[in-house]
């Protein structure tokens, strides 16, 4: 939400702003050093040690999770799977101190080393931690390494007891670093299963139903070996509306498979006839273990990261900056094309209700019905267009997250948001006419793990003058996009100054994306009062 005054934003930041190349205005330098400050914030916030200080802390004896205390008595046991993992089991080991007796994590392989030669060294364990790493998962599929990771997690768990406290720590890529098929399924048909069905073009809550009811650990199995111990989940989200079940296939969130809805999902798909016959045994045992209703009052999970709170970060440091910042969604999806037509939209709306009060009818009617295809309901594209008339001439940030999808047509090297900025600048070059002279306008998007695709780049930075830029660089965006190039289009225009390069971060709560829309008064002084309301 929008708060705070319209702001001018324009004398901020530009002794350290650099200078620019070409046609650049040093005005359009500093907003390129506001985004990634911005963009720096909304990281920062998210980052293992921040995040795991926020929600975990010792008073006493008492251990204070997300608001609640528990009692660990030095009893306190963890495990945790996923991207972002490694980093937050090294905080919980600082802040647990004695109280932590041991613990197993499932971590991606190469991202101990990956994580030293990036400099983190304050998310890797000490030599003497009480926490062993186990790393698999190559290239996010689910493997032998990561088996074995699974059952170390599942034997753990299985030995507590009422006088325990097992602490969870769970990330985005916790399901491919947690496989435990229920016997006799083996990993090879489950693995087989799962392809065939996203073949044939099945949801991802299909797929998840299914995974669940042949997974010992997910879908509250995990919750269920660790019983009767207290259960502690601590989640960094990296799904769209932070749904626990969803995330890393919700092992302990307790959710009874329906042998029912299961077989319905394969009858659909055609794939009844051809199941093998360990996936048919699982199936049909289903239904007698349950979950316990005395487990569900045993296990509390809570959400500790998530693109909201980045996008909250974000927001006070572009506050701090001398913008208001409004957040329009941190639940934007959808493919890049429909995303950057409403990012480009939304910019010369603004555009329009600074030079021409009552011409933006259109741009209104085609902004509101773009909602179903980015995932952006109609209230809050209103709101956002609400914002945008009554600070005509302010300086403005726009903020959203989430995680658009991109249509593989080409063999380029790339990544979601770096293709995204390629096309907000195209649709910002074709609204050019409509932009006043004055007007300052840059875009931003980036991944919060640090990496976008298989590139060393977590995003880029577009603005109008893009376009023109790689042009006169001998610079076709349109082939690059139609390529699914846009790593190499960025690596070559202007020495690569576009690119948003922050390492390895050791989070993941999918991408940010941003609008800095410059104040008048940083543009022109003849402008400094115009369209104020």
């Amino acid at each position: 939400m929008a708060s705070g005054l319209c702001g001018a934003a324009g004398s901020l930041l530009l002794s350290s702003a650099p200078w620019g190349l070409g046609g650049r205005s040093r005005r359009m330098m500093t907003l390129w050093t506001q985004g990634r400050e911005v963009f720096s914030a909304a990281v920062s916030a998210v980052l293992p040690e921040n995040m795991m200080r926020g929600s975990l802390a010792l008073r006493g004896e008492c251990l204070l999770v997300d608001g609640r205390s528990f009692a660990p008595m030095g009893n306190v046991h963890l495990v945790g799977f996923g991207k972002a993992v490694l980093g937050m089991a090294a905080a919980a080991e600082r802040i647990l101190g004695d109280h932590l007796v041991r613990g197993v994590v499932s971590v991606p392989h190469g991202i101990q080393e990956a994580l030293r030669q990036a400099g983190k060294g304050e998310m890797l364990l000490g030599p003497d931690s009480r926490i062993t790493v186990l790393e698999g998962a190559r290239h996010n599929l689910p493997d032998r390494d990561a088996m074995e990771a699974a059952s170390a997690i599942r034997e753990l768990a299985s030995g507590l007891t009422e006088q325990d406290l097992l602490l969870v720590l769970i990330s985005g890529g916790g399901s491919a670093l947690l496989p435990a098929p229920t016997p006799p399924i083996t990993l090879e048909e489950k693995q087989s299963l799962t392809r065939q069905l996203a073949a044939r073009g099945a949801t991802i809550q299909e797929l998840n139903t299914l995974r669940k009811a042949l997974s010992q650990l997910k879908g509250g199995g995990l919750a269920r070996c660790a019983h009767p111990a207290q259960v502690v989940s601590l989640i960094l989200s990296d799904v769209i509306a932070d749904p626990p079940e969803l995330i890393a296939s919700g092992p302990t969130v307790p959710s009874p498979a329906d042998p029912g809805e299961c077989w319905a999902i394969l009858e659909k798909y055609g794939l009844r006839s051809s199941l093998p016959q360990s996936v048919r045994d699982v199936l049909s045992g289903l239904g007698g273990a349950g979950t316990g209703q005395g487990q569900a009052g045993l296990v509390h999970n809570a959400i500790i990261g998530s693109n909201a709170l980045a996008l909250e970060a974000a927001s006070a440091r572009a506050r701090g900056l001398g913008f208001l910042p409004v957040v329009l969604s941190p639940a934007v999806c959808g493919e890049v094309q429909a995303v950057s037509r409403l990012y480009g939209l939304l910019v010369r709306f603004a555009s329009q209700a600074r030079s021409e009060e009552g011409a933006e009818g259109s741009l209104r009617e085609a902004i509101l019905g773009m909602g179903p295809e980015v995932g952006v309901p109609d209230r809050d594209l209103l709101h956002t267009l609400k914002v945008l008339e009554e600070c005509r001439g302010g300086a403005l940030c726009l903020l959203s997250g989430g995680e658009p999808t991109v249509q593989l047509r080409g063999k380029g090297k790339g990544g979601r948001n770096q293709e995204l900025a390629l096309r907000v600048a195209m649709e910002l070059a074709q609204g050019g006419s409509s932009l006043p002279a004055p007007l300052g306008v840059a875009f931003l998007s980036g991944g919060t793990d640090g990496q976008d695709g298989p590139t060393d780049a977590a995003g880029a930075i577009a603005d109008p003058l893009l376009v023109s830029e790689a042009r006169e660089q001998g610079l076709d965006p349109a082939q690059f996009l139609d390529n699914n190039d846009s790593y190499t289009f960025f690596t070559r225009l202007s020495r690569g100054d576009r690119l948003i390069r922050t390492g390895l971060t050791g989070t993941n709560v999918m991408d940010v994306h941003l609008v800095l829309i410059q104040g008048e008064e940083a543009g022109s002084g003849a402008h400094a009062a115009a369209g104020r309301s």
